[in-house]
């Protein structure tokens, strides 16, 4: 079923490309806050042009926080197993609410290209998450 190219040294099933590109996406509000602060002197703009109300900025920083957890615990499986085991089923219900909170944004009357993409890649995601069977077995006790 696997490639021997799919395991690492110790043995465990490598996370598949895709699991990095869902974590990106989840937590883009903090990708978006470190280019900020990396930008000193344009950062405050930066964060004004895709974020003008404090507040959604706050919630996305709070959405993208399991998908932060998860990138930390990714390479400490075996210390957290259980957390870990969990982790895919959070991210999951995180894709699934950032699914429908791009949804309400793309129902204002001011929805962009840029909402609509999201909205998509929201969609993709969430998919994936839930039909990957690499993905799935990576969670596994012993992957």
């Amino acid at each position: 079923m696997w490639l021997p190219s799919d395991f690492d040294s110790r043995g465990g099933l490598k996370l598949p490309p895709g699991f990095w590109c869902v974590l990106l996406l989840q937590a883009r509000t903090w990708v978006l806050f470190v280019l900020a602060g990396a930008s000193r002197q344009q950062g405050a703009e930066l964060l004004a042009l895709f974020y003008p109300d404090r507040q959604a900025f706050g919630w996305g920083l709070l959405a993208g926080l399991p998908a932060v957890i998860a990138f930390l615990l990714s390479g400490r499986r075996g210390r957290f197993p259980r957390l870990w085991q969990g982790c895919r089923w959070v991210l999951i219900v995180t894709q699934f609410i950032l699914l429908c909170w791009q949804g309400a944004w793309l129902s204002d009357d001011n929805a962009s290209l840029q909402v609509a993409a999201l909205l998509a890649a929201d969609a993709l995601a969430l998919g994936w998450l839930l039909t990957s069977r690499r993905l799935r077995a990576c969670f596994l006790p012993d992957g």
